[in-house]
């Protein structure tokens, strides 16, 4: 270790320079427990309109082993930090930054890469202040899962009290946020899980946060799903993260003229309808990628607030796992379903 170095881990920072970073970098793709390595990161200068902050959570999510493996649309150059989203307080600040200061809480606009690190140096304007009241680990997930959730839900169909809608991929954070926006909004959810041991308590804690209807996939293998419905309307929008069949039972429920829109493929299998849904029921499909799905500055940072001020009086609640960052590997392997199903893994800096 230099004496420049020994000098910084000492805590003597200059205010033009970070402290030094520990981070998990890749320089290839590959599986991730093999192509990642924790690594120490040097001071980076400070700019004029530099924020330097230092990480208090991040979340590892699907998008970011995708990343890892080199299977994930949107690459970036390696070697890279891994990461794509968390939360952090503001260490110190350029001498031009005027909004943000010292011991501000702040989350990473938009979604990019890096905060698997413990000191993160970016420009102002990728930095939204938040209450300090923010539980931690709602503040880390928010951007990402619970945004898309409320967008799916404004975008593609005109919802009213009254109406409803379909889901499959129910206990992913997407899912659980979905519900809990549909309820608040008087729409009703009907919910499609997969056929596992413990589907029962599954069922009862999806309608505990707000689900009107929770079937296995195994339940709708009857010739007329919609009589499953009760006093509940057809839906007109569908959402599907699965693929495969777990798809089909989605276009099954939806009314004349409803619409799916698919925004992940956990099952690696494909979207496969019925030409009759086409030609008889006029089914709509679409897709959605948050990434670049009009992420327009001004409305991201109040969707953002929306949704952590629900999260701060429980109304919008997810279950996570947070697990300290020197435990990279074992939250890792977590979050590829090397231990059975799992929350959401949430490192802790």
């Amino acid at each position: 270790m230099s004496s420049q170095q020994s000098h910084y881990l000492a805590g003597d920072f200059p205010a033009t320079m970070s402290p030094p970073s520990t981070a998990v970098v890749y320089d290839h793709h590959g599986p991730p427990d093999t192509a990642t390595r924790l690594t120490e990161i040097p001071p980076v200068k400070i700019t004029e309109n530099d924020v330097c902050v230092r990480m208090l959570a991040a979340p590892i999510n699907p998008a970011d082993i995708n990343k890892i493996e080199g299977v994930y649309p949107d690459q970036s150059p390696l070697p890279i930090i891994g990461g794509g989203e968390g939360v952090g307080i503001i260490h110190s600040v350029g001498y031009a930054v005027k909004a943000l200061s010292p011991g501000d809480l702040v989350i990473r606009f938009p979604y990019i890469q890096g905060s698997w690190q413990t000191y993160i140096v970016q420009e102002e304007s990728m930095w939204h202040k938040i209450d300090k009241s923010t539980p931690i680990e709602y503040a880390a997930t928010v951007s990402v899962n619970p945004v898309s959730a409320l967008r799916m839900l404004d975008e593609f169909v005109t919802l009213k009290p009254g109406d409803s809608i379909v889901q499959n991929g129910a206990t992913s954070i997407t899912g659980q946020c979905i519900i809990q926006l549909a309820r608040l909004r008087g729409i009703y959810s009907i919910n499609i899980i997969r056929d596992k041991p413990g589907s029962d308590e599954v069922k009862e804690k999806l309608k505990k946060i707000g689900a009107d209807k929770v079937f296995t996939e195994k339940e709708l293998n009857v010739k007329r799903v919609k009589s499953l419905l009760g006093d509940i309307s057809e839906p007109i929008l569908g959402l599907n993260c699965v693929g495969g069949n777990a798809a089909t039972l989605v276009v099954k429920f939806l009314k004349q003229g409803g619409t799916m829109v698919t925004y992940g493929g956990m099952s690696k299998e494909p979207v496969t309808v019925s030409t009759s849904y086409f030609v008889f029921k006029d089914i709509t499909l679409k897709g959605f990628w948050l990434q670049e799905w009009k992420l327009d500055q001004a409305k991201y940072r109040d969707w953002i607030d929306y949704l952590l001020a629900l999260a701060r009086v429980g109304k919008l609640k997810y279950e996570m796992e947070m697990v300290p960052f020197n435990d990279f590997y074992i939250a890792l392997g977590k979050s590829m379903g090397k231990q059975g199903s799992r929350g959401k893994q949430v490192l802790k800096f």
